[in-house]
């Protein structure tokens, strides 16, 4: 794990190294004498500027839930058919999670144990629920086919989109490049899309 050198710290870089630290050892198994060695600050130097680990986790997962709240109020998100918008925000929500992948893979971790833990699945899950309400919308329109039950699809969605966190690497696994941005994003959107889509 790469350390903060004490001559760069700021809080931005305080709350990327206790995400990795996070992502690392777990939330509940990080303590701050953990996120102090990792950072190469004193924990006194860490509540300078927050409260405790779990500001910096509401902080994060903050980061991650905003990014994709964001989506939905983005112009395409909100003209056009419900087809076009839900395609519209999968794709978006797939450049988020790769832009933001540190940030949504502590999002997709937390399990509930802390109040920060239970306002983000909360959060987490109103935002299921928007992009699930445009996929049935899309249904009720006629655009994507019917006989695969609106709430099974989402999830199946869903999972496509969340497990990208468990693989995808910028840098690739063998540190050469791994698929580029943009071929993931389409990759997503065709295998969603031209599965959900009625047949014309």
């Amino acid at each position: 794990m790469s350390t903060a050198k004490r001559d760069t710290y700021t809080p931005e870089t305080l709350l990327s190294v206790a995400v990795q630290v996070f992502i690392e050892r777990g939330y509940d198994g990080t303590s701050m004498e953990h996120l102090s060695r990792a950072a190469g600050i004193s924990k006194s130097s860490i509540y300078h500027h927050v409260t405790g680990k779990e500001e910096l986790l509401r902080r994060a997962v903050s980061r991650a839930l905003d990014e994709l709240f964001g989506i939905l109020d983005e112009e395409h998100a909100s003209v056009g058919s419900a087809a076009e918008r839900l395609e519209y925000v999968v794709r978006r929500m797939v450049e988020v999670l790769m832009a933001e992948l540190p940030y949504v893979t502590l999002l997709l971790r937390v399990r509930g144990n802390t109040g920060t833990e239970r306002w983000a699945l909360e959060r987490r899950r109103e935002f299921d629920h928007r992009v699930a309400d445009l996929l049935k919308a899309a249904a009720a329109e006629g655009d994507v086919r019917a006989d695969v039950e609106v709430r099974l699809a989402t999830r199946l969605v869903f999972g496509m989109i969340n497990s990208i966190v468990e693989w995808y690497r910028p840098e690739g696994p063998d540190g050469r490049g791994g698929a580029g941005e943009r071929e993931v994003v389409d990759a997503v959107a065709r295998l969603v899309f031209g599965g959900l889509r009625k047949a014309s």
